[in-house]
């Protein structure tokens, strides 16, 4: 049940609903960029597809990454109005600003380096909680390392699995599992990313004192939170889609199943930990491992895109917490506290 919120709260509320959303069209591409590549699905069937498994996932997991994003980062004390909405909007801003580029960036690092760049500004560098944001920013590198890793032994596994079988058995099996792969990925997806927009909408309403007794994750909000992201994913991001699906490496569907399962492993992982990790990093890693394990050559992966958005992800925390920092002092100067 929704408990009444003051208006202020709600409109806050709405804005992170509206970044949730942005995640899941944002990051569409992260679910279904391989499954389109290989013709598996059209882009219309795999976004319903990867929708539907991003909602369903809040079943399956619990919501210890949202735990981790609303006490793990930033102190909980130092949390007002103004801080969360100038996190929201700058991560906001970054998305659509990446989207455009077509560059498969992290919302979730968006959002955390906004949290982070307002509070720091906001009650200074003590609010902010060092060994949480150290782990977030270890795993930076970590998820696509363990994504390439994953992605690798997995195509190698497959490959010498079915290297008496003919390519055109394979390729039918394998356009079957990937529907499976596909939807497994997305359920790792929906399970770590939307949870974060849960984390920081319980980090406002405790801070409002909106949340009695011991600190939770209210269910209403986890509902919103996958409701939101799922519903974006559905809208999709093709500009993405293509950078990830088609311009890092060449996929068939065996290398599409292996990609997404090499992920979905990772993100269970990640989740199960309360480790907030970046779907767009671990697929991207998996994508290359995949690349470079099918044909054993490193020029299998297009190096100039593939280094484009590894800048693009080294730029995302800082740039999100500079216009974050901005959009917060805008507030505090209009009254906004």
């Amino acid at each position: 049940m929704i408990p009444h919120l003051p208006l202020g709260i709600a409109a806050i509320i709405l804005v992170a609903l509206v970044f949730d959303f942005s995640n899941g069209f944002h990051d569409a591409a992260n679910s279904i960029a391989t499954v389109v590549s290989t013709r598996v699905l059209t882009p219309r069937w795999a976004v319903v597809w990867a929708a539907f498994f991003n909602f369903v996932a809040f079943a399956v997991f619990g919501v210890h990454v949202a735990k981790t994003i609303a006490k793990g980062t930033v102190d909980p004390a130092a949390v007002t109005p103004a801080l969360v909405l100038a996190a929201l909007l700058a991560a906001v801003t970054w998305n659509l600003i990446t989207w455009w580029l077509g560059l498969p960036t992290s919302s979730s690092h968006a959002l955390i380096g906004g949290f982070v760049g307002a509070a720091v500004l906001a009650a200074g560098p003590k609010a902010v909680i060092v060994g949480g944001l150290v782990k977030i920013a270890v795993f930076i590198v970590i998820s696509p390392f363990l994504g390439l890793v994953l992605g690798f032994l997995s195509m190698l596994a497959v490959m010498w699995g079915f290297r008496r079988s003919t390519p055109r058995k394979v390729d039918k099996r394998f356009r079957r599992l990937q529907l499976v792969s596909a939807a497994a990925f997305s359920l790792g997806h929906g399970a770590n990313d939307a949870q974060k927009t849960a984390g920081i909408i319980t980090a406002l309403l405790y801070s409002a004192g909106l949340i009695g007794g011991e600190f939770h994750v209210p269910f209403w909000v986890i509902l919103a939170s996958y409701g939101a992201i799922g519903l974006g994913t559905l809208s999709g991001g093709w500009r993405i889609v293509k950078t990830m699906g088609m311009n890092i490496t060449k996929l068939q569907p065996v290398g599409g199943f292996c990609a997404e399962t090499a992920g979905a492993l990772a993100l269970f992982g990640a989740s199960a930990a309360g480790i907030p990790v970046s779907t767009t990093h671990t697929i991207t890693g998996s994508i290359v491992g995949v690349g470079v394990s099918a044909t054993q050559k490193l020029s299998a992966v297009k190096w100039g895109v593939a280094g484009r958005i590894v800048w693009a992800w080294i730029l995302t925390m800082p740039a999100a917490a500079v216009i974050a920092a901005a959009v917060w002092l805008v507030l505090h100067a209009a009254g906004m506290r």
